[in-house]
């Protein structure tokens, strides 16, 4: 038994991805039940490039449930992280109670130890709480041998999470009932249907948006007279590109060349690999504008993925046998 008396510590890793919505979500008419004023529609992106990793570990032993999030602690009591907590417990109860093999009966009672991290800028709008949320209720569904329709809980967190509990390509229905048992995300197409599309994120700034998600749409429902038209900016300042492998080298090389990378050139495209190109003079006096150096501080390339997965290999848990955190990775995008 380990030196701090934690017995039986059982542990789960997940990971999911951050999705883009092309046709937005635009605020919510519930705000408690986090149920949208329209439906949405979204690509999911893959983890290879952007993704949250969690560790959740529940034990007798624990004294109390806790999370920490990037190295560090933050408050358990959130209104929509209990929201979470307490529908999973709740449903594995149910799962329970009605004689389910499949639900795990013992440990419903156990307090909870949450680790989880970003491999990219958190509250930079890139859909961090997406990925967070929808980590974080795929976790516990394994942890409690829970198979069920997970999006719904997911919802509970953050609006836009249910949709990275699918991969691919993903409608979040905005339902009907005042419940919001029909307020579920649903797989339009799988990753493989349109193997052509990549993904640019232009990172403009990674710090923390000003403007949070909730309120940048109620502001934007409230003043913008070209609500629910499809573009490719989240809340934050970061532009998501949606173009085909057959552009993407000359669209890259034309990025470089108006928003001129100083000093990391060679980090300055993350994720998949970007060949050079050429351009014409004539393409580039076509633009009209001059290159802006610091416009752009890195571009991740990526492509659509699959929806969250569970992590076998014991070693990459974020918590110890003693239901703490090990020493948190690098959370610089891999390239």
């Amino acid at each position: 038994m380990p030196e701090d008396g934690t017995q039986n510590l059982k542990l789960v890793t997940c990971t999911a991805p951050v999705n883009i919505a092309v046709i937005k979500y635009w605020g919510k008419r519930d705000e408690d039940l986090v149920l949208p004023i329209n439906s949405s529609l979204s690509v999911t992106l893959h983890q290879d490039q952007l993704k949250t990793t969690t560790t959740v570990a529940s034990s007798r032993s624990l004294k109390e449930d806790r999370i920490w999030l990037n190295g560090k602690e933050e408050n358990i009591n959130l209104p929509r992280l209990q929201s979470c907590l307490r529908e999973i417990r709740r449903l594995a109860r149910k799962r329970r109670s009605s004689g389910d093999g499949g639900a795990e009966s013992s440990g419903l009672a156990h307090k909870v130890h949450i680790c989880s991290v970003n491999n990219f800028p958190t509250a930079a709008g890139l859909a961090s709480s997406a990925a967070g949320y929808a980590c974080l209720v795929y976790a516990l569904a394994r942890l409690y041998g829970l198979e069920a329709e997970l999006s719904e809980v997911a919802r509970l967190g953050s609006g836009s999470a249910c949709r990275s509990v699918y991969g691919g390509f993903v409608q979040w229905l905005m339902g009907e009932r005042e419940d919001g048992k029909d307020s579920v995300a649903e797989q339009v197409e799988a990753e493989s249907h349109w193997p052509e599309l990549r993904v640019l994120i232009l990172v403009v700034s990674a710090e923390r948006k000003l403007v949070g998600s909730t309120a940048g749409m109620q502001t934007s429902v409230e003043t913008s007279p070209l609500l629910k038209v499809a573009y490719t900016f989240d809340a934050g300042p970061n532009a998501v590109i949606y173009t085909l492998q057959q552009h993407l080298e000359q669209f890259v090389e034309l990025l470089k060349h108006f928003f001129p990378p100083e000093t990391n050139g060679e980090q300055f495209v993350k994720g998949l690999p970007v060949r050079p190109a050429s351009l014409s003079e004539e393409l580039k006096a076509s633009i009209g504008m001059d290159p802006t150096p610091k416009g752009i501080s890195y571009i991740i390339s990526t492509k659509v993925g699959p929806g969250p997965c569970m992590v076998e290999d014991p070693s990459l848990h974020l918590l110890g046998s003693d239901g703490l955190p090990k020493k948190v990775p690098d959370q610089e995008v891999s390239v």
